[in-house]
């Protein structure tokens, strides 16, 4: 270093770098290289080179951010994203477990059912992301390798091979559906994807999909395609199945395959080929699945519970989803059965079968007609709603009235013997026969005429028809005709719906179920109105649980009671247990008469099987525990016998007419019971006075005889607080009553 002389370093721009030594290397004067290399005379400086460099660099950056920031742009000038038609859906109608049992077209005809993926068969959905989107789980909407695929043979080809578009771009494209296909719609289909990707994520696009796809025609989303094509739910499908539903959306109109089979047989096929390629499923799997049929023709929507459906829906136009009480099974069951056996009664005739739930008051079953789509039985016309003449349908709830009223019990004998009332009326048994003396118990289950006409006559046909209106019953009498006689065998109009409600009353003590139509809505309060006192109530289900049965059917399950309208033009039934009410109609809705339409032979069979589809073992309504059981014999005398006979003694002839005078009828009376409760309300007692009448008289609570007096005054000593109906019986036996409340 000493005395070598040091080397000046290179002015800026006097040469450029050299790969090797030679001219323009600088070394040491042992020739080894130096530590730098020497520019070459002429070059540029290193300022003018990086200049030049950083220019290409920021070229570079302009053209790399010009495609974003045009992205950027075209995005933000894009309207907001509307979803308000791909929102829209079918309205469905479900039953009480959410089984589809009708949906309804969108206002524009489409059938779009509501679907998400958790609803559909999963091998499906392996199957579409498997053909249509293998990285769907992992883009954020837009697939880049993909798009560069596609563009890449576009290039080299001339044409488009294959679209690029992700299960995202698609569905954009049916959120927005636009018939161009230029690069500024499929711009606007990458965009609108990478915002329904950050709006709903990944399974709210799927979603979507799900419910857009089409289908050929009017049929939208997998599960419109799956009812359609398949006549199922979407949660089980087969691998072929699978595969036509992932095929048919990217041509629908010409892979129909109830137009097209041969086309949807090759575009199923061609699915299953690349499922099978890309692993979703095996090869042999694919092999079997091709071997399978292609449907051939589009099935009919289900319809169950028809008429049920669109008064919900009438009722509630703004729901999408409609859950109703109906069990789905038992109204298939019950829709087959009616219509089989309207067909096999003959030509024209209908039938209507109303099932509700004894306990809730839930409509189980509502079969309107014997088919809806049945012209010639006028099946869209419910029959359930339909006012019509009951026959002996109502003579239950005569005899509940005459039970609770003190007038009968069940043991009581009455006259089956030609009578005559005013204006001419000469009640006739069905069969134009007469049993004599019969108890009330064998009356009814007979349903014997004239004895029901002898207890109207002593209950009231104006205060009968009061009864059963403020149980909620809506009646209908001719026009401008007082209530008479003939209503105990028919003379009114009544609705299948409220007679099953008041046989339903029956099964319950008494109490009239509001019914229950909407599971998706709070159940009621209960209703306070009663068609009959508990005891009176059991009194009739003990009755009727003793009828005969129809041909080939055992006795004593069920409750049950028919009726045939004047003119053999309505056929009646209807029975009950502890569980449930069945009632049955039959008939022609023009209201035509057809000969042999009898309740007894046509609706009653009917309510037998439809009991047995309901299936269980039937239950008996529960004794109350002032029932009185006994015989004819260990009645009190006045209600032993019910005579039509004018009074034996002038003196009888000349009292004046028996009433209670106290307590007044609605009255409060406060004895202490809800203060002194147990041993001391034991000693509460409550006074009974009547007036007019024959003595002695029997008074009963509740339909239980508690006091026999020689006298007009008695006293009963109350076993608790609420409601009671107190009634008097003189030794004619006319009898008066009243509903007092005891606190």
């Amino acid at each position: 270093m000493g005395g070598r002389p040091r080397v000046p370093p290179p002015s800026a721009g006097e040469g450029t770098l050299r790969s090797r030594g030679g001219e323009g290397t600088a070394s040491s004067g042992d020739g080894a290289p130096l530590s730098r290399p020497l520019l070459t005379q002429g070059s540029p400086s290193p300022a003018e080179g990086g200049g030049w460099w950083r220019v290409f660099v920021a070229l570079v950056a302009i053209l790399v951010a010009i495609p974003p920031l045009a992205l950027w742009r075209f995005a933000a000038a894009l309207p907001p994203l509307d979803l308000a038609q791909a929102d829209l859906r079918s309205t469905i109608v479900v039953d009480a477990r959410g089984t589809l049992l009708r949906p309804f077209a969108t206002p524009d005809g489409r059938w779009r059912l509501p679907v998400t993926a958790a609803s559909v068969d999963p091998r499906y959905l392996a199957m579409l992301t498997a053909y249509e989107d293998r990285r769907f789980a992992n883009h954020p909407g837009i697939d880049p390798a993909a798009t560069l695929r596609a563009a890449w043979q576009w290039l080299a080809h001339g044409r488009i091979v294959s679209g690029g578009s992700t299960l995202s771009m698609q569905v954009a494209r049916l959120v927005e559906p636009r018939a161009e296909r230029s690069l500024a719609a499929k711009l606007r289909q990458m965009v609108r994807a990478v915002a329904l990707e950050r709006r709903f994520g990944k399974a709210g696009v799927l979603d979507l999909y799900l419910a857009l796809a089409p289908y050929g025609g009017p049929v939208e989303g997998a599960r419109a395609a799956a009812l359609a094509y398949f006549g199922r739910e979407p949660a089980r499908l087969s691998f072929a199945e699978s595969a036509l539903l992932v095929a048919l959306p990217q041509a629908p109109e010409t892979r129909r395959p109830d137009r097209f089979p041969a086309n949807a047989r090759r575009a199923r096929d061609r699915v299953l080929d690349i499922a099978a390629a890309r692993g979703a499923i095996t090869r042999s799997e694919a092999a079997a699945a091709k071997a399978e049929p292609v449907p051939d023709l589009r099935r009919p929507f289900p319809m169950a519970a028809a008429h049920a459906a669109e008064a919900a829906v009438a009722a509630d136009p703004s729901a999408s989803v409609l859950r109703l009480t109906l069990d789905g099974r038992l109204q298939a069951s019950l829709e087959q059965l009616a219509t089989e056996r309207a067909q096999a009664a003959g030509p024209g005739l209908s039938a209507a079968i109303l099932a509700i739930d004894n306990r809730t008051g839930a409509v189980l079953a509502q079969v309107g007609s014997a088919g809806y789509r049945d012209a010639a039985r006028r099946g869209a016309i419910d029959m359930t709603l339909a006012v019509r003449s009951p026959g002996s349908a109502l003579k239950p709830f005569i005899y509940a009235q005459a039970f609770e009223s003190g007038l009968a019990h069940p043991e009581t004998l009455l006259d089956d013997r030609p009578a005559r009332y005013a204006a001419a009326y000469a009640p006739e048994n069905f069969d134009l026969t007469y049993q004599g003396t019969v108890t009330a118990r064998r009356a009814l289950q007979l349903s014997l005429n004239v004895p029901a006409v002898a207890l109207m006559a002593a209950v009231g046909p104006a205060r009968f028809i009061a009864r059963l209106r403020a149980a909620g019953a809506a009646i209908l009498l001719p026009r401008d005709a007082a209530p008479g006689l003939p209503v105990a065998l028919g003379g009114l109009g009544i609705t299948l719906t409220d007679l099953a409600r008041l046989y339903a009353g029956l099964a319950r003590g008494g109490a009239m179920p509001d019914l229950i139509r909407r599971a998706d809505r709070p159940a009621p309060p209960d209703s306070a109105r009663r068609v009959a006192e508990p005891v009176a109530a059991w009194y009739v289900a003990d009755i009727l649980r003793g009828a005969p049965p129809p041909e080939n059917a055992l006795p004593g399950r069920i409750a049950y009671k028919t009726g045939t309208s004047f003119g053999y033009r309505d056929a009646w039934a209807a029975g009950f247990d502890r569980r449930v009410t069945i009632a049955v109609w039959v008939g022609r809705p023009d209201g035509a008469a057809v000969p042999g339409l009898v309740g007894r032979a046509v609706a009653a069979p009917i309510l037998f099987d439809a009991f047995a589809r309901f299936g269980g073992e039937p239950e008996p309504v529960a004794q109350p525990r002032d029932a009185l059981v006994t015989t004819s014999a260990g009645l009190p005398p006045p209600l032993r016998h019910i005579r039509r006979d004018a009074p034996k003694t002038l003196a009888a002839a000349d009292t004046a007419p028996l009433k209670i005078a106290y307590p007044p009828d609605g009255a409060r009376i406060d004895l202490g019971l809800q203060d002194h409760p147990g041993e001391a309300a034991q000693q509460a007692r409550l006074a009974l006075k009547a007036l007019g009448g024959v003595p002695p008289l029997t008074w009963m609570v509740g339909g239980r005889p508690v006091a026999d007096s020689p006298r007009r005054q008695s006293e009963w000593v109350p076993d608790g607080a609420g409601f009671a109906r107190i009634s008097v019986l003189d030794a004619t036996g006319a009898s008066d009553s009243v509903v007092v409340r005891l606190e």
